[in-house]
């Protein structure tokens, strides 16, 4: 199963970030996909993902409208980069990338 984590966070720190944050969960749950979601908003880290959820993760979603904190903890990660209105408004369509995306970097025997 593809485990996908995401971080989101817009400038304001409002509104936008937690509609990202469940924008993307919704689309990855209906890819059948795993998905935890930190969001980085006005009232600081939330959901904050562990070092195992780091780990465990195929795939990181990171919103580029504004700083990450702690970016540093995915070094090495398949990281894809979104705006935060492309994650509120498309994340069905991001996951479609993605899928494809890992089906051509599949590894077969």
């Amino acid at each position: 199963m593809t485990n996908i984590i995401a971080v989101t966070a817009c400038p304001s720190g409002v509104a936008h970030t937690y509609m990202a944050a469940e924008a993307i969960e919704r689309a990855a749950k209906a890819k059948g996909w795993d998905c935890k979601v930190e969001t980085q908003g006005s009232i600081g880290l939330e959901n904050e993902l562990t070092a195992e959820d780091v780990a465990a993760a195929d795939i990181v979603i990171l919103t580029k409208d504004i700083g990450i904190k702690f970016e540093e903890r995915f070094k090495g990660k398949m990281t894809v980069r979104v705006g935060i209105s492309d994650a509120v408004k498309r994340a069905d369509a991001i996951m479609e990338k993605i899928a494809a995306h890992l089906k051509n970097t599949a590894v077969t025997d």
